[in-house]
């Protein structure tokens, strides 16, 4: 049994982790890179053709997004996750794989223009509807049996309608050990979901660390903080800008956004409009108020119950169409606009500010996590100026940010977690979180707990049985040469890559082969190792 860490290893995103047990090759999440990243991550050890199964947390893209591509590279096994989160990923890896295509249409235009080389998309919705064609939809709760000896339990994160913490229990030579995944962990007393749900316990843990040295304060009421935030703004004249990730926040500011609608908490601006423009998220808000009831907290229950759409309200406007999109900023009057991404690094958001930053009536509301590397952190952090669509904006806008809205446990909710756990575990490991975050929290952890934490870093290998350490991570940074250089890493090679990985398992299958039909398998390897050796 063994335990290899590949993403969101001192980072924040593209969660990763390998389990080899049973003979099987089992990923816990496969999601994408978002923002900069500090250490090179290293490759999935073995071919995806090997990859037997995936278990995913959530939908995000951090976690989900690279199931395509996986897929595109031979991978065909079953991807167990929620419901909800493979209703959410019909949408989210479609609109990821239109966004690959996009852009290597956009690259090639200019490739031929310039004769150079062309670009090929990590993945096409093709790949996309060929990944989704792999999901397994379970209930929380249920223990199910993947293969002989190995089994899971999906349990409510509360981070995301569907997000889940996974239970996995392995069985292998007369042994039997238990791990938890947290995925990302769910703040409390959120809208529409339910709160985390806490494990009986493992003997090891891998838990996030998003907000491993911070607290969230008070509770401060959401619905005061956006009313005086959207009344301060309109009475200058200005539009409320939100950039907001598609799936859960914007709808969970939808529900807010009724509730002051409905009671009239806006003055002397009667009948103002909130704009969403993100074909996803108007796709994610009809998924949200659709039959998954079985995922709402209480009140959105007794909500529904009443006859009551709890993410819909008088004055609600999508954009579906780029048209559309474009006419949001030719209205006037004072408005609201949820737009995506969330971290400003793509998307219509960036048209947005463009038309609003440099405006100083107007208020730009940040109501998630913002990534070292992306636009929306920099304009967090009191960017004086930003450059979009090759055009210097200059920063006039008021620059907020809603407090206590995250959709992440912060430190104590993690360790409470943790130390809610009727059997205590043996290791922690600590992943999803800033560099110096993951250390930090492993350390408070052990001081809190008495249990031993680590943080392991890209390519850390570990006995499952004993946690020994079996290969050190990678724990050298990337320069920003270097940075740029993978930035424009072909994911043909990456193809050829897998396809090498995929050689050397067909030629360990091959081990008892007859002599003379394993020599000519090696002439023929040598041959073409000998026409590409150049």
């Amino acid at each position: 049994m063994k335990l290899t860490f590949i993403g969101a290893a001192h980072e924040v995103t593209g969660s990763c982790t390998l389990i080899n047990a049973c003979g099987k090759n089992i990923l816990v999440d496969c999601g994408m890179e978002q923002g900069g990243n500090i250490y090179e991550n290293c490759d999935i050890p073995v071919s995806p053709r090997d990859i037997d199964y995936v278990l995913l947390t959530h939908a995000h893209i951090d976690h989900s997004g690279r199931i395509p591509y996986i897929t595109k590279l031979g991978f065909e096994g079953k991807v167990y996750t929620t419901r909800a989160t493979h209703e959410l990923c019909k949408i989210m890896l479609l609109d990821s794989a239109h966004i690959q295509e996009f852009e290597a249409q956009w690259r090639n235009r200019k490739a031929k223009r310039s004769g150079g080389e062309l670009y090929e998309p990590l993945y096409t919705i093709e790949d996309a509807q060929k990944a989704l064609e792999l999901y397994c939809p379970c209930g929380y709760n249920q223990r199910i049996d993947i293969c002989d000896g190995i089994s899971i339990k999906l349990i409510d994160a509360g981070h995301l309608l569907g997000s889940a913490s996974i239970e996995i229990t392995i069985c292998e030579n007369g042994t039997t050990k238990t791990l938890i995944f947290s995925g990302d962990l769910g703040n409390v007393d959120r809208p529409l979901i339910r709160n985390p749900q806490t494990p009986d316990g493992a003997d090891i843990v891998v838990v996030e660390s998003t907000y491993g040295t911070r607290l969230h304060g008070e509770r401060p009421e959401y619905v005061e903080q956006f009313t005086r935030i959207i009344q301060q703004t309109f009475d200058k004249g200005g539009n409320v800008v939100i950039p907001s990730f598609a799936v859960g926040r914007t709808q969970e500011i939808l529900y807010c956004l009724r509730q002051i609608i409905d009671e009239g908490a806006i003055k002397n601006h009667d009948g103002f409009k909130v704009y969403v423009d993100s074909p996803l998220a108007v796709e994610a808000t009809q998924i949200y108020a659709s039959n998954l009831t079985d995922y709402f907290d209480d009140e959105t229950l007794d909500l529904l119950n009443k006859g009551i759409n709890p993410i819909q309200f008088k004055g609600l406007t999508t954009a579906v169409s780029s048209d559309e999109s474009k006419m949001i900023n030719f209205d006037k009057k004072p408005k609201i606009i949820i737009s995506a991404s969330g971290m400003c690094d793509a998307g219509r958001i960036r048209h947005h500010l463009k038309h609003n930053l440099w405006r100083s009536e107007s208020t730009i509301l940040f109501v998630g996590y913002q990534s070292e590397g992306t636009l929306g952190r920099a304009l967090v952090n009191g960017a004086d100026t930003v450059k979009l669509f090759g055009e210097k904006v200059q920063v006039n806008a008021q620059i907020l940010e809603i407090d206590g809205i995250s959709g992440h446990a912060d430190r104590d909710m993690l360790l409470g977690w943790i130390k809610g756990m009727s059997k205590k575990p043996a290791r922690v490991y600590v992943n999803h979180g800033a560099d110096t975050v993951c250390d930090e929290f492993a350390q408070y952890i052990t001081e809190n707990t008495g249990i031993e934490a680590v943080a392991p870093y890209s390519g850390a290998e570990y006995d499952i049985v004993s946690n020994e350490c079996l290969q050190e991570g990678n724990k050298i940074r990337i320069a920003k040469s270097e940075k740029a250089a993978a930035r424009k890493h072909s994911s043909v090679f990456d193809r050829l890559l897998a396809a090498g990985k995929r050689l050397l398992s067909v030629i360990e299958k091959n081990r008892d082969g007859a002599n003379k039909d394993l020599a000519k398998f090696a002439d023929q390897i040598t041959a073409l190792c000998d026409k590409w050796d150049r």
